[in-house]
């Protein structure tokens, strides 16, 4: 039994996964990209967040209408946290109180309904250092954020190889890429441009 783990990011060009002063999709929203949402929440599958992420989404459900929010409040939930405690505020939610990665390696053992992971920059990060993401489902916004930008989770991060299985462009100008990650080992020998021959 095992099952697999995406970690779903949606970014600017520059690669900021939220913006100081932007609105919610950067305002580049439209009715492919809010349908790929439905299609993708719509798949049976366990939500996975780190505590910051998680109380967003609990007051996004709340506050705003998309499409897919009510599935979003369906789904099984799984916060990392280690000061959240039950009564969580948002039903279908479990709090883990361990560490994400040995839990998650654990998980993706021990169950088959697929996991999904969504903002939760600290926690994508380290899922993704750890070599346990089996696919990388990058939304990329045709904007740049620059000094106004936050929340890069490949800043910082674990050098990867990425494999690209998908490619779609949502509204004319969003693109959805896919990839199948790995870490980064040695370069092989004879890539990259070659040296001219000494005369």
């Amino acid at each position: 039994m095992s099952t697999a783990f995406t970690v779903d990011f949606f970014c600017t060009l520059d690669g900021y996964g939220m913006a100081e002063g932007w609105p919610g999709y950067w305002g580049k929203e439209g009715p492919e990209l809010i349908e790929d949402r439905v299609r993708t929440f719509a798949q049976d599958q366990v939500l996975v967040f780190g505590a910051t992420t998680f109380r967003e989404f609990r007051h996004f459900v709340r506050e705003y209408d998309e499409p897919y929010y009510e599935r979003l409040n369906a789904l099984p939930k799984i916060v990392f946290s280690q000061t959240l405690e039950q009564p969580l505020g948002w039903q279908n939610s479990t709090v883990l109180h361990e560490d994400a990665v040995t839990a998650v390696e654990r998980l993706k053992r021990t169950t088959d309904v697929p996991m999904r992971s969504h903002g939760s920059i600290s926690l994508n990060r380290a899922l993704l250092a750890a070599g346990l993401v089996d696919r990388l489902e990058v939304m990329l916004f045709p904007a740049v954020t620059g000094s106004a930008g936050g929340a890069g989770l490949f800043h910082e991060g674990a050098e990867l190889d990425l494999d690209l299985v998908e490619s779609t462009v949502l509204d004319g100008r969003t693109q959805k890429l896919v990839y199948t990650p790995r870490l980064h080992g040695a370069i092989p020998a004879g890539v990259g441009p070659k040296r001219r021959n000494a005369d």
